[in-house]
């Protein structure tokens, strides 16, 4: 089993995280409607038009799932770099933190359809298909190299808990501030 301490280190690291996948993740969206043409704000949990921008529904398609790609795209780079090269606690936190970001986002879809489900109701399957599977691709992801490093039930409750609460901080920062990054 994979001995990991819990430190103020590993808390930074998962911080930093959450933070480098929201924002990278948010860039994504932001920059493919750029390159599309359109004017877009940034924020820390969401991009939208300046009034007046009005995409067509593919350039809309596009611009969501400009966000998922990104964060699979993350998730697989560090999945690899875990799997096949050699543990690294403070990596550890990269992949669940997209794992949990894209499970949050499905489960947001009952509110309000957002990028995989738009994609998934654009395509018709529903709203929930492409979320699920896109949540299950990456909790197989997170399943892997837990169970070839062999990390405790400690670590996997901690990072959730940790990936919670600083997910949760950035999102009600975004609604209660209206930060924008761009």
């Amino acid at each position: 089993m994979t001995s990991i301490n819990i430190t103020f280190k590993y808390m930074l690291a998962t911080f930093a995280a959450v933070f480098f996948t929201w924002l990278i993740h948010e860039f994504a969206h932001w920059s493919m409607a750029e390159v599309l043409g359109y004017t877009a704000n940034m924020a820390l949990n969401g991009t939208s038009f300046v009034a007046g921008e009005d995409p067509s529904t593919g350039q809309r398609i596009i611009i969501s799932a400009a966000g998922p790609v990104i964060t699979i795209i993350q998730a697989i780079v560090v999945f690899l770099f875990l799997n096949y090269k050699r543990w690294n606690q403070y990596l550890y936190p990269l992949l669940f933190t997209a794992f949990y970001m894209r499970l949050l986002a499905g489960g947001m879809n009952v509110i309000n359809p957002n990028d995989e489900g738009r994609i998934s109701q654009f395509l018709g399957l529903g709203t929930y298909t492409i979320p699920v599977l896109v949540s299950a691709f990456l909790l197989y992801l997170v399943y892997r190299v837990a169970k070839r490093h062999q990390l405790s039930w400690k670590l996997q409750a901690t990072t959730t808990l940790l990936v919670m609460v600083f997910s949760s901080i950035l999102i009600l920062l975004d609604q209660f501030l209206s930060v924008q990054l761009l």
